[in-house]
């Protein structure tokens, strides 16, 4: 079973649906020696910005993996970061499949911490980016100062609430002195990705707010802006950020999410799947990448 609902619904409470299942493993005793068992038809609600591919790819291959098993997994799409991350803390939500918790979501893992639970890291070497089109003159962000006439001194983002948006207006800005002749544009992935779209094929100047691991750069021909006072950060890891109480209620599949592990290939075929090669049939999607791994799926539940 799948789903997708707004952010005002509410889940059925894993709290009670591990009660039931203790009651139907002969109690509490049987349960901790059966742990498997007490988790048979849990419902797990894995929450997402539907925009951001990484973390939607994720949700729905974790939903393939886990259905198999024979939980239910809910996939609840939130349109920011910020009430994504109360939603996992808070319990409304189980976990965020594909976090940035070490510099893009820093700020939410701080505010949230005690309540977020960190299950690990699938992806190594993320990073922030101000991207350009290949033909754009300028290679550094320290350049777009002088050149803001060209940009129409603006820096098209993504959603308000990200963290790419707070870094790039507290850290890139002042850093190289953009605050004067640019202007940060609150905007979502889609609407900026329709702009560079747009941009591109008028063969027009545009700087965006961008990030790797992410589709576009297969979709377009970009370059990344050199950082030379590393403004937006190092590299980060993508994590399983789930609520405070997850690995207590869910044993096996927090075991699972903590062994998993994405290569750069693996993760650019699944995203390329998800978006392009079965476009708006994600459910599909996750079970060819699936079937294409199965070895490694397989080696998660060994």
């Amino acid at each position: 079973m799948s789903t997708r609902t707004g952010t005002a619904s509410k889940f059925m409470g894993v709290t009670a649906a591990a009660a039931l299942a203790l009651t139907a493993c002969g109690g509490g005793d049987d349960a901790a020696e059966n742990g498997d068992e007490a988790e048979a038809g849990g419902t797990v609600t894995l929450g997402i910005i539907p925009s951001w591919t990484d973390g939607l790819s994720m949700a729905y291959l974790w939903q393939g993996i886990l259905e198999d098993e024979g939980y239910d997994v809910e996939i609840e799409e939130i349109n920011d970061a910020a009430p994504l991350y109360t939603g996992v803390a808070q319990g409304d939500i189980d976990v965020y499949p594909s976090a940035w918790p070490e510099v893009t979501h820093a700020e939410y893992m701080d505010e949230y911490g005690d309540d977020l639970e960190d299950l690990g890291a699938y992806y190594e070497g993320a990073v922030l980016t101000l991207a350009v089109p290949e033909y754009t003159e300028i290679d550094s962000i320290a350049e777009l100062a002088d050149n803001a006439e060209d940009f129409n001194g603006q820096v098209i983002g993504i959603e308000p609430g990200s963290g790419h948006m707070g870094v790039t207006a507290n850290d890139v800005f002042p850093t190289y002195g953009l605050d004067e002749n640019f202007e940060l544009v609150e905007s979502s992935t889609a609407a900026m990705l329709t702009e560079l779209g747009s941009a591109i094929d008028d063969e027009e100047d545009i700087v965006v707010t961008l990030w790797r691991p992410f589709y576009a750069y297969g979709n377009f021909d970009l370059k990344d802006l050199e950082d030379p006072e590393g403004a937006l950060g190092e590299p980060e890891t993508l994590n399983f950020i789930a609520n405070s109480e997850f690995s207590s209620e869910f044993p096996e599949v927090a075991e699972w999410m903590g062994s998993f592990t994405l290569s750069d290939e693996e993760y650019a075929e699944l995203e390329d799947m998800m978006v392009n090669e079965y476009a708006d049939n994600e459910e599909e999607a996750a079970q060819a990448w699936m079937e294409d791994n199965a070895d490694m799926i397989d080696s998660l539940k060994e």
